[in-house]
């Protein structure tokens, strides 16, 4: 890595990997650090190799000269050194980075141990706002509803259920005159295409296109059924176990047993 950032912030994120794990090799990048006068606010280890720092800094010339020190210590190899960013903060929180299976659209894979990461990397998604629409796959009674719904709370966002299945069949036809306002719909793709009548998908239709954010539940069946067009900022892949695979037609099999979330 031989760039450093154009404009410094008043934060910086900096990840690098051991190569070779000598006695003293933290306290000596933390010594630099101090000695250029750049504080350090978080520290975390990434992995069993990666250690992940934020700092606070406020000179770009301090910053450049500790990116040109880090660059020539052979026992550390820096991999990221930049503004951080929300997989950043998830790294330092929880030790340990994202696992992104796919870059388009982005997505990320989690086991359901690890519900806690997901709902915060979830949540700070929806803290941001926008006009987003995220996909959740996974098989029945993995906890797809159950990190949606932690993640609306965790941004004290008001979630409203377009189709579920988390209380009964839920199929609704028509928004009340407060709900499209600073409100986050949540749509399941097997309850939407096996039991959804022209109202329940002209309303899917109306808030698709709204400048909200949308989160669906079985991506791929509903992109399947046709009858709406999406493009997902990302998707979420959600797995009992990380050998676990995904089937949409084993899925879409069960449509009868209706206990999907």
């Amino acid at each position: 890595m031989r760039r450093w950032p154009a404009q410094v912030e008043s934060l910086l994120y900096l990840e690098y990997d051991i190569q070779q794990n000598k006695p003293g090799l933290f306290g000596a990048v933390t010594t630099l650090i101090g000695m250029l006068d750049l504080n350090i606010l978080t520290v975390a280890g990434i992995g069993p190799t990666r250690r992940g720092l934020l700092l606070e800094v406020h000179a770009d010339a301090k910053v450049r000269a500790l990116h040109e020190a880090l660059l020539e210590v052979e026992a550390i190899k820096v991999t990221a050194f930049r503004m951080p960013t929300l997989l950043d903060r998830i790294a330092l929180r929880h030790g340990k980075r994202l696992d992104m299976a796919e870059i388009n659209p982005p997505t990320y894979r989690f086991v359901r141990e690890e519900l806690g990461v997901l709902v915060d990397f979830l949540g700070d998604t929806l803290l941001e706002g926008g006009n987003r629409i995220i996909g959740i796959r996974g098989m029945p009674r993995v906890g797809k509803t159950e990190a949606a719904i932690a993640a609306c709370v965790y941004a004290n966002k008001r979630w409203i259920l377009l189709s579920s299945t988390i209380i009964r069949q839920t199929i609704r036809t028509e928004l009340l005159r407060d709900e499209s306002k600073d409100s986050i719909f949540l749509i399941d793709g097997i309850t939407s295409t096996t039991r959804g009548n022209d109202a329940h998908w002209s309303l899917l239709k109306q808030v698709i296109e709204m400048p909200v954010l949308k989160i669906v539940e079985h991506p791929d069946v509903l992109l399947r059924d046709g009858r709406l067009h999406i493009d997902f900022d990302f998707i979420i892949e959600i797995r009992h176990h990380e050998d676990d695979e995904i089937r949409c037609e084993d899925i879409a099999m069960s449509f009868s047993a209706f206990d999907l979330s």
